[in-house]
C-alpha cells in the first residue's frame, strides 16, 4: 500500500513539474507576441493599417530568454514581495485598458461583426472543425489564465506563520480569483459586443484596436513585464527541486555544493554556485528554443 502511494506521489510530481515547464514555455511565447505587438502597433501607426508589418517573434524570444537567464540567478527571486505587487499592477493595467477600449468602441456605436448566443456560426464564420478547435482553444486559454494553482503551495510557503497560512491563503484566493474572473468575464462579454464574431484572439496583440497606438504599446509592455516575473514564479520551484535533489545525491561534489563569493559594487556580496549557474541557464535556453520551434498563432 505504501509503495503504491509512493508511486502515485511521484506521478503527481512528474505531472506538476511538467505543467510548470509547459507554462514557462507558454509565457515565453506570449511575452514575445506582446513585444512584437509593440513594434507592429508603431508600424501600423506610421505606415497605415493595411501594411503587412510582418515581424518575427524569434528575436524577442531570445531577448526574453536573456532576461530570464539573468533573473534566474537571483535565488528565491519569486519570493520577493515587490514582485507580486508589480505583477498585480501590470495585470490590472492591461486588463483595464482592454476593457476600456472595448467599452469605448461599443459606446461609440462602431462595433463590428455579428453576434449570437452560440458565437461563430458553422458554415458562415467558420467550418465545423474550426469551431471545435477554437472551442477547445478557448477552454485552454481559460485554464492558462488560472495557472497559478500549480504553484499554490509555493505561494503559501512565502507567507508568515501568523496569522495562519491556510486562512490567509483562502482569503487571498477568494479575492484574487474573484477579481480576476470579473475582469476576464467583462473583457470577454464587452469585447464580444464590440467585435462580434470578428473578435481577435487577443484585443491587444491581435489588433482589434489600432489607436491610440501609444496606449496599445503601454498595455503590451505591461503584459511583457508581468510575464517576465511570472516566468520566475513557475521556474523557481523547478530550479529548487533539481538543486535540492542534486545536493542530497552528490554531497561530495564541489561543483554542485560549493558557493563562491562575488562582490558586486553598490550591491555587496553575491553567492555564486557554478551548478546553479549552468543548470538554470540551460533550463532557460531549452525552454526558449522549445518556444521557438513550437507552432503558435500570433492572434491568440
Amino acid at each position: 500500500m505504501g509503495k503504491e502511494r509512493g508511486v502515485k506521489v511521484q506521478l503527481c510530481g512528474v505531472a506538476q513539474y511538467a505543467n510548470l515547464v509547459g507554462v514557462t514555455i507558454g509565457y515565453t511565447i506570449t511575452a514575445s507576441i506582446s513585444m512584437v505587438a509593440v513594434k507592429r502597433s508603431n508600424c501600423f501607426h506610421t505606415q497605415g493599417q493595411q501594411s503587412a508589418c510582418s515581424i518575427s517573434n524569434y528575436p524577442f524570444m531570445v531577448i526574453f530568454g536573456g532576461i530570464q537567464i539573468v533573473l534566474s540567478q537571483i535565488k528565491n527571486f519569486h519570493k520577493r514581495s515587490w514582485l507580486s505587487i508589480v505583477a498585480a499592477l501590470m495585470s490590472f493595467a492591461y486588463s483595464s485598458i482592454a476593457l476600456a477600449l472595448s467599452i469605448a468602441k461599443v459606446a461609440a456605436g462602431s462595433g463590428d461583426g455579428r453576434t449570437s448566443v452560440t458565437g461563430t456560426t458553422v458554415g458562415v464564420d467558420v467550418s465545423g472543425s474550426d469551431k471545435v478547435w477554437k472551442s477547445f482553444q478557448a477552454i485552454g486559454d481559460i485554464a492558462f489564465a488560472y495557472a497559478y494553482s500549480t504553484v499554490l503551495i509555493e505561494i503559501q510557503d512565502t507567507l508568515n506563520s501568523e496569522p495562519a497560512e491556510n486562512k490567509v491563503m483562502k482569503k487571498g484566493c477568494l479575492v484574487g480569483v474573484s477579481t480576476t474572473t470579473v475582469f476576464y468575464v467583462l473583457c470577454g462579454c464587452v469585447g464580444y459586443a464590440a467585435f462580434g464574431n470578428n473578435a481577435p484572439g487577443n484585443f491587444l496583440t491581435g489588433f482589434g484596436f489600432y489607436e491610440p497606438f501609444w496606449l496599445i504599446d503601454f498595455a503590451n509592455v505591461c503584459i511583457a513585464i508581468h510575464l517576465i516575473g511570472a516566468y520566475q514564479v513557475f521556474a523557481q520551484p523547478i530550479f529548487g527541486f533539481v538543486e535540492n535533489y542534486s545536493n542530497k545525491k552528490w554531497v561530495e561534489n564541489k561543483f554542485i555544493t560549493t558557493e563562491h563569493t562575488l562582490n558586486i559594487p553598490l550591491l555587496g556580496p553575491y553567492w555564486v554556485n557554478l551548478f546553479r549557474l549552468v543548470w538554470r541557464t540551460t533550463y532557460v535556453v531549452i525552454t526558449t528554443v522549445t518556444a521557438m520551434i513550437f507552432p503558435f498563432s500570433t492572434t491568440s
